[in-house]
């Protein structure tokens, strides 16, 4: 994929999505407002997501939250403008001015701006006669609405959010085009968050394919946005990060060219790890509080083998087991899985997480009964101990119901750490009987 901003050509190979770095000089963004607003800040933040492999920086200075207020273009050239000055002689990464307004973007790209990333589409006339007039990229976005009142109920034909959004796209390219403008240096952006329902969020992402399929390059800006604390259960916007980076790579399996992100440094990690071989993980499903253990754990392996750069390669049988630690409770169907995955420990652990979640789990109080329990017990070659993710598992070679599974399906296994699996340590959940087999 190529994409022409200014001088710089940039080509884009299909599993290396650009990184652009949200820098927001505003105090009221949803989820960083106030912390880069001061200039020395903003620049501090600019260099820190350099060193941390942005390609692009995108300079914001009006807050385009749902319900937000708009401000004067005086005011926000006074936020971007010192900034776009101040990082413009560095050619690497480029910069991008993040604007609706006309006379903001023909400032800030005079004072070095490669790229002009328009929420509003280039609706306006006056913005589509600055693109026009300059050798700027472009980026193109889908919003229904104005931010202060595109979240009210928004409302698509019977065609569906997909192709509504898809048709807005490209006769907004088609004026640019028109305009003058050459198709290389458009880029379009569906606009998760901007007008749309969870819902309709989740269909954009699950059918970004049929944007990339346009040729012209897609970006994915769902960085820390509302709906992705809603399908994972993190309310707070500062929590989303790796959640983020999930929909990231997801959206990168799908054709997504650039990503738009807050969190750098774990967005470029996340892609390292997709330029790598594939290596195999085991992961433990468990489930009690349900009707039909043995169907809740099939839909979950269906489940992980739908996550990008990832297949399913071995299955073991459903096992019951006695409760472990918190005993007053029913007894539990166990199985454990292989996968081949390029996907960062990180983010597959995210991933199973979010299904747990949409499964009806919610950590009542520690052991407690569940609908669904998903651990990761060794990724290979990865040994850490992040207490958000312990690897190998610490306590699987306690756990019969776990090394039951485990060793029908990898016999003589040997976690990263060195340690052989087996059954001579086991004293908790102990297995009493088969319910079924996965397939």
């Amino acid at each position: 994929m190529i994409w022409q901003c200014g001088p710089h050509t940039l080509e884009i190979p299909a599993d290396k999505p650009l990184i652009m770095g949200i820098l927001n000089v505003t105090p009221d963004s949803f989820s960083d407002g106030g912390e880069h607003d001061a200039p020395e800040a903003a620049l501090a933040h600019a260099r820190l997501m350099i060193e941390q492999g942005a390609d692009i920086i995108d300079v914001g200075g009006e807050s385009t939250r749902p319900g937000a207020a708009p401000v004067t273009e005086q005011e926000e050239l006074a936020r971007v403008l010192p900034v776009v000055r101040a990082l413009s002689p560095s050619t690497s990464p480029l910069i991008s001015i993040d604007t609706r307004h006309a006379s903001v973007a023909r400032a800030c790209v005079q004072a070095g701006a490669h790229i002009i990333n328009d929420v509003s589409g280039f609706r306006d006339p006056a913005m589509r006669e600055v693109a026009a007039g300059c050798d700027a990229g472009l980026v193109v976005m889908h919003m229904l609405g104005e931010p202060a009142t595109m979240q009210q109920a928004p409302c698509y034909s019977e065609a569906g959010v997909v192709a509504d959004v898809r048709d807005y796209l490209l006769q907004q390219a088609a004026l640019l085009e028109a305009a003058g403008v050459a198709r290389e240096r458009i880029c379009i952006d569906p606009g998760p968050g901007f007008g749309k329902t969870y819902q309709q969020n989740l269909e954009l992402l699950e059918h970004l394919d049929g944007l990339a399929a346009t040729g012209y390059p897609v970006m994915l800006a769902v960085s820390r946005k509302t709906f992705l604390g809603t399908y994972y259960g993190q309310p707070e916007p500062a929590t989303r990060i790796w959640s983020s980076v999930a929909a990231a790579m997801r959206g990168a399996a799908k054709g997504a060219s650039v990503l738009r992100v807050h969190d750098v440094a774990q967005h470029a990690q996340a892609l390292a790890s997709l330029r790598q071989p594939a290596a195999t993980a085991y992961i433990a499903l468990g489930c009690n509080s349900v009707p039909d253990r043995v169907q809740a754990l099939q839909d979950a392996v269906d489940c992980i083998r739908e996550l990008p750069f990832t297949q399913v390669t071995a299955v073991s049988q459903v096992y019951e087991s006695e409760p472990a630690y918190y005993l007053d409770q029913a007894s539990f169907g166990n199985a454990v899985i292989a996968v081949r995955t390029r996907l960062h420990p990180r983010v597959l652990l995210q991933e199973l997480q979010g299904f747990e979640y949409q499964a009806g789990r919610r950590r009542s109080f520690r052991n407690a009964p569940r609908p669904l329990d998903l651990d990761i017990l060794d990724y290979q070659g990865v040994t850490s101990n992040d207490p958000v993710l312990t690897l190998p598992h610490p306590k699987q070679l306690e756990r019969d119901f776990v090394m039951m599974p485990f060793m029908e399906i990898a016999p003589g296994h040997v976690l990263a750490d060195g340690t052989p699996i087996g059954r001579d340590a086991v004293s908790v959940g102990r297995i009493v009987g088969v319910l079924g087999q996965l397939s």
